[in-house]
């Protein structure tokens, strides 16, 4: 079954789905003037939209906060790469890839990529109403059964931390790796004391996993909530 059977699009725009599913490297190494990123940037905005609204009709009683916060746990590259490996949208990128020009965290990404280069692409083709039907059908699911896909660490212990009028602060320890794909280690001290290290791609997920080692160790009791 090809791309437009098994999702029901019916199009004369085949090209525009092409480039949502190329990638920089392989229209470098085929000498192309597109690739998919233009769509992944209306992709992003699309499914912000369509889950915010859903969200907002859900959850009448919360809090804008909150709803940012719920949003995105749908909306982040863990949730994006799961999309589009359920819907087996991996098959078919277009991608040139060795062991010298992508890493293995930078293939992984490129699925989250296209999930939102493909509903970009829906969107232009096919109209916001099939956009929202794509999201509706493949996406509320998820919401529907609070499906968990980030967990934020670094506000959980934020909060624990100002009940408890304690200083929470951050370190980097190390970083090292070419600066396409660098790895941090990262230390977080509560008062001055080291309560956990975390390693990641950048910074940020440096910092939740040095978060997520520190509630452990204090065994506040947010990571089965």
């Amino acid at each position: 079954m090809n791309l437009f059977e098994k999702f029901g699009i019916e199009t004369e725009n085949e090209h525009l789905y092409e480039i949502a599913f190329t990638h920089g490297s392989y229209s470098t190494e085929y000498h192309l003037d597109y690739n998919y990123e233009r769509l992944e940037f209306l992709g992003d905005s699309i499914l912000s939209l369509i889950v915010s609204e859903y969200l907002y009709k859900k959850y009448p009683q919360y809090e804008e906060g909150s709803l940012t916060k719920l949003r995105s746990n749908y909306v982040c590259q863990n949730a994006l790469i799961y999309y589009s490996h359920e819907l087996g949208l991996n098959e078919y990128i277009r991608l040139y890839a060795d062991e010298s020009n992508l890493t293995r965290n930078e293939i992984i990404s490129i699925t989250a990529d296209v999930f939102e280069s493909f509903l970009g692409a829906i969107f232009l083709d096919q109209g916001i109403d099939f956009a929202k039907e794509f999201i509706s059908r493949h996406v509320f699911k998820y919401i529907d059964e609070e499906r968990v896909f980030f967990r934020d660490y670094k506000s959980a212990i934020k909060e624990y931390a100002d009940a408890e009028e304690l200083e929470i602060s951050y370190e980097t320890i190390h970083e090292y790796g070419v600066p396409h794909d660098k790895t941090f280690i990262i230390s977080i001290l509560i008062n001055g004391k080291e309560m956990g290290v975390g390693k990641g791609k950048n910074k940020k997920e440096a910092q939740q996993a040095a978060a997520k080692v520190a509630i452990e160790k204090l065994n506040i009791g947010v990571l089965n909530e």
